[in-house]
C-alpha cells in the first residue's frame, strides 16, 4: 500500500511539473492572442481578459502594412534559403560520411570551428562583400549567407551514419552513378531527416531579423519580422496591432511544424526507413 501511495505521489508530481512547464510554454502565445483583442492601453495595464478591439486592430494592421508584399518577401526568402540549404548541406553531409580521404576529418573539424564565430563578427565583411557584388537591398543578399550551414552539414553527416551501406552497394552493382544513388536512394530513405532539417531551417529563415535589418533598406524588400519590429519601435506603438502582426507571422511556422511534426520527431531521433 505504501508503494502504491508513493507511485501515486510520484505520478502526481510528474504530471504537475509537466503541466506547469506546458502552461509556461503556452502562456506567451495565449497572452498574445488575448492582447490582439485589446486596445494598446489595456495591454499596457496588463489586461489578461478578451477585449472588443480585435476588428479595429486587424483593420489598422492591414491599413498600415502591405501584408501581401511583406509576407511574400518572407516566404520567398524562407523557401529559397530552405531549399538551397538542404540541397547544399545534405550533399556535403553525404560526402563527408561516404567518401574517405586523408584530409576529410581535418576539413570537417575546420568547418565545425566556424560555429564558434559569432555572426556579429561576420556582419561587416558580409556587408562589404554584398556591396561589392551589388546585392545590397536584395533578397539574394539575405539568402546567400545561409546556404552553407555548418550545423545542417553536421546534422546530415550524423544522420548519414545510419544510412544502410548495403543499399549503396546494391545500387552500385545495378550500375547507378553516385548522383543517382544520392537522388533516388539516399533522399527517399532519409526523408525524415530532410523533414526535420526543413523545419529547423525554415523557422530560422522565417524569423531571421538581424541580417535582413542590415541588408534590406527599402520598404518594398522588408520582411514581416522587420515590419513588426518597426511597428513596436514607433514613437507611439499600438501594441494591439503589434500582437495581430505577431500572430499572423507565427502562423506559417506553426503550420509547417504541425504538418511535419511526426517526420520531425523521427528525423531528430535519427530513424531511417
Amino acid at each position: 500500500m505504501t508503494n502504491g501511495i508513493g507511485r501515486a505521489a510520484g505520478g502526481l508530481l510528474t504530471y504537475g511539473f509537466l503541466g506547469l512547464m506546458a502552461f509556461l510554454s503556452v502562456f506567451p502565445f495565449f497572452w498574445m492572442a488575448l492582447g490582439a483583442t485589446n486596445s494598446s492601453i489595456d495591454i499596457i495595464k496588463g489586461r489578461v481578459l478578451p477585449g472588443a478591439a480585435l476588428a479595429t486592430n486587424v483593420s489598422t494592421f492591414f491599413t498600415q502594412v502591405n501584408a501581401p508584399l511583406v509576407f511574400w518577401n518572407s516566404a520567398k526568402i524562407a523557401i529559397l534559403s530552405t531549399v538551397l540549404t538542404l540541397a547544399v548541406s545534405s550533399l556535403a553531409g553525404y560526402g563527408f560520411e561516404i567518401f574517405r580521404s586523408r584530409h576529410r576529418e581535418r576539413l570537417y573539424r575546420a568547418m565545425l570551428l566556424t560555429l564558434m564565430i559569432p555572426f556579429a563578427a561576420l556582419m561587416i565583411p558580409l556587408f562589404i562583400m554584398m556591396g561589392k557584388a551589388g546585392l545590397i537591398n536584395t533578397h539574394i543578399a539575405v539568402v546567400l549567407p545561409t546556404i552553407g550551414s555548418a550545423f545542417v552539414v553536421f546534422y546530415f553527416r550524423q544522420c548519414t551514419k545510419a544510412f544502410p551501406s548495403e543499399l549503396r552497394d546494391a545500387a552500385k552493382v545495378d550500375g547507378l552513378k553516385e548522383w543517382q544513388i544520392f537522388l533516388f536512394i539516399y533522399v527517399p530513405v532519409m526523408r525524415s531527416t530532410y523533414a526535420a532539417a526543413f523545419i529547423i531551417v525554415f523557422m530560422t529563415a522565417w524569423n531571421n531579423y538581424l541580417w535582413p535589418l542590415i541588408v534590406l533598406q527599402s520598404n518594398d524588400t522588408k520582411t514581416i519580422t522587420l515590419v513588426i519590429s518597426s511597428l513596436a519601435s514607433a514613437y507611439y506603438p499600438d501594441y494591439g496591432v503589434v500582437m495581430v502582426g505577431t500572430i499572423l507571422a507565427t502562423l506559417p511556422t506553426l503550420a509547417v511544424f504541425f504538418f511535419m511534426q511526426r517526420q520531425f520527431v523521427q528525423g531528430m531521433l535519427g530513424s531511417v526507413k
